[in-house]
């Protein structure tokens, strides 16, 4: 019996799922399309009626990673960003619950160093989703009055992702805690953002 199109459409969403989630936590060398699609509970062979190619895959999952991060921008920052919505954001993205739970959260803490790397279509869709990310970050700094919020934007984005890449290399939680905390209270010092 045919597959529905409903059907395919699903099982496709469920395979980017898992890839976006490995790629999260392994970066996209850590994908191996038969170990994926044995999680997405899938057979090996079933992977080319849904992607041309592995790198088709990897491209697909960026975008699926950035769905997310597109999701949290809306949710904190909205239609009108504000300087709350900014630092309820950085409280967000400097969490302990976004440092342990890598395989949900944004893409670039763990991305940004092999994004160099990446098959050329995951790279472009890559920094379409970093400039969207920006954009929100620059936005919430304009509405709040800040001068240069296309250049603090940047530099904001710099340090968010900095701190998480180093707080989740850590061993010591107690230690990674107090890097994302002082990272939290400092950002929103220098942005004369309310302290939350």
């Amino acid at each position: 019996m045919r597959r529905s199109a409903a059907q395919k459409e699903e099982t496709r969403k469920r395979i980017l799922e898992e890839a976006a989630m490995a790629m999260r936590v392994q970066g996209h060398e850590g994908i191996s399309v038969a170990d994926l699609m044995k999680r997405a509970g899938l057979t090996h062979g079933g992977f080319y009626a849904h992607f041309a190619s592995r790198d088709d895959l990897v491209a697909h999952a960026v975008d699926r990673m950035f769905n997310d991060s597109r999701a949290i921008l809306r949710q904190y920052l909205g239609e009108k960003p504000d300087a709350d919505g900014l630092a309820a954001l950085i409280d967000f993205y400097l969490s302990e619950h976004a440092m342990l739970r890598m395989e949900q959260a944004c893409p670039l803490p763990t991305l940004s160093g092999e994004a160099s790397r990446l098959p050329k279509a995951a790279r472009l869709r890559f920094e379409v989703g970093l400039d969207t990310f920006r954009e929100g970050i620059r936005r919430a700094l304009e509405s709040s009055g800040v001068r240069d919020a296309e250049g603090l934007a940047s530099s904001v984005m710099a340090e968010m992702i900095g701190t998480m890449a180093m707080a989740r290399v850590m061993s010591d939680k107690d230690r990674a805690l107090a890097i994302l905390s002082a990272s939290r209270h400092n950002l929103k010092e220098r942005l004369g953002l309310a302290m939350k």
